[in-house]
């Protein structure tokens, strides 16, 4: 190469130098667009400092065995962008406003924490997602969807997947369902926040949580702009009077299966929410987690059909089929519908087209309930393996709330703290485990140990397993 300076005399011997040369050999109509690519990746990575004087075009050219020409635009082309700066009779130089890319990316997507046994609940197996039907499916909606279908949806979802949705809620759930007013949203998070935007854009500054309850909800309404007050419990579901003292006209429900303490709240209980929601003029917030898991009789129907204008109804697929497919229903009432849809429509245009027409076609065929089905069975099958252990290791634990759900409430025998203790024992072992005192804001300092733990992403085998694991963590 002939002599351009020492920056670029250094460029030939550089790992910068070598990143362009493939660009060389890339097809003719191609190789423009490869250098460039090239140039930019080098500047990116840092492989090309600020400062650095890049050959002539003439010699990068012959080096490469490229038309001046080719260079020439690529350079041109960079400058435009701001990645070289040049100037007439001064050369080319990378420019100063580039940052090198940090490389890689972080994957901040919750992980189990690599424990020996881990029973931290919230998960579902994932490997019993019906890979088969689901490509199925997918072949089927690409080769049958009309193309007007991929262009901007109906921010609440495509009328085939509403109305699928409705039947299947209304026949499973028994809830009010007008496909007109459920909004297919990307899980019940995306639920909550529109629900709390809306309440928030209406005057609202507060609603009330149960306690002990989700850990998520105060971060969750923070976000919408309402402070959570968390509400107490007694046997029977939300304390009436708490909930009238508190002064909330929203509160957030889970009465099919409270979580985490597992109870169902009781007919009369149910009743009274209604009664206090209609004479605040308020609403409930029904988050129907896991209500189609229930083992020892058929599932309680939602409380959204007793009065569809005081709830709102929340559920997802997340628990039955996979998280990961962020998709999930909101069913509103009459008085908020319009202020969701378009909360909905500025928030993101509406749920993707294809994944909608996917789970139509798999509620349509009947895939889905044999897909709950099939949990179901496997989810009982493991709350009877994790009952039973703890009886084997832990005699005298007491198991709460209905049989129900993805996760069990455990008390251990008094012998078994002062709680401090156990977790620390246990997490020094390998085992991960919640504690109840982490889904309350109340102080629970009577040294009883009370665990919520998750069973449904565990074989058998694995919970019998990790429960022994406990047990002799425990031993001396």
């Amino acid at each position: 190469m002939t002599s351009s300076g020492t920056n670029a005399a250094a460029l030939t011997g550089s790992a910068a130098w070598e990143l362009l040369l493939p660009a060389a050999s890339a097809p003719a109509r191609a190789r423009g667009r490869a250098l460039q690519a090239a140039l930019r990746e080098a500047i990116r990575s840092g492989r090309l400092t600020p400062g650095t004087r890049l050959p002539s075009s003439r010699d990068l050219a012959a080096d490469l065995g490229v038309s001046r020409g080719l260079v020439t635009e690529a350079y041109e082309q960079l400058t435009a962008e701001g990645y070289l700066r040049s100037g007439r009779g001064a050369g080319t130089w990378v420019g100063d406003a580039v940052r090198a890319a940090r490389p890689g990316a972080r994957d901040l997507a919750p992980r189990s924490p690599g424990a020996r046994a881990d029973f931290v609940p919230g998960t579902p197996d994932l490997s019993l997602f019906p890979r088969t039907a689901w490509a199925a499916a997918q072949r089927a909606v690409l080769a049958e969807l009309p193309h007007h279908d991929l262009g901007y949806p109906d921010p609440r979802g495509l009328p085939r997947l509403r109305t699928a949705l409705a039947g299947l809620l209304a026949r499973r759930r028994g809830v009010v369902a007008d496909p007109e007013r459920i909004v297919v949203v990307s899980g019940v998070a995306q639920a909550s926040a529109l629900v709390g935007s809306v309440l928030h854009a209406r005057g609202m500054r507060s609603i009330g949580v149960e306690d002990p309850g989700s850990p998520q909800h105060d971060g969750l309404y923070a976000a919408a702009g309402l402070g959570t007050v968390p509400l107490p419990l007694d046997e029977d579901g939300l304390a009436l009077g708490p909930l009238r003292a508190s002064g909330v006209r929203a509160v957030v429900s889970t009465p099919a299966h409270q979580y985490p303490t597992g109870i169902a709240y009781s007919a009369r209980r149910r009743a009274e929410l209604l009664g206090w929601a209609r004479s605040v003029d308020g609403l409930v917030l029904e988050d129907d987690y896991d209500g189609d898991f229930r083992y020892d009789r058929a599932p309680v129907g939602a409380l959204q059909g007793l009065d569809p204008e005081r709830v709102a109804y929340m559920g997802s697929v997340s628990k039955s089929l996979a998280p990961g497919l962020r998709l999930g229903w909101l069913l509103v009432p009459a008085a908020l519908t319009e202020e969701i849809v378009e909360r909905k429509r500025t928030m993101d245009l509406g749920h993707p087209s294809l994944d909608q027409a996917l789970f139509a076609h798999f509620l349509e065929r009947g895939d889905y309930d044999r897909q709950l089905r099939r949990c179901q069975r496997a989810y009982r099958d493991r709350r009877d393996a994790l009952v039973a252990a703890l009886a084997e290791h832990f005699p005298e634990t007491r198991v709460s709330g209905i049989a129900a759900g993805l996760h069990a409430i455990a008390e251990l025998p008094e012998r078994f703290g002062p709680q401090e203790d156990f977790l620390k024992r246990v997490a020094d072992a390998g085992i991960a485990v919640r504690p109840l005192s982490a889904c309350t804001h109340a102080r629970t300092g009577d040294g009883g140990v009370r665990l919520v733990l998750g069973y449904a992403h565990l074989p058998p085998a694995r919970i019998r397993a990790g429960v022994h694991l406990m047990a002799e963590a425990l031993k001396g």
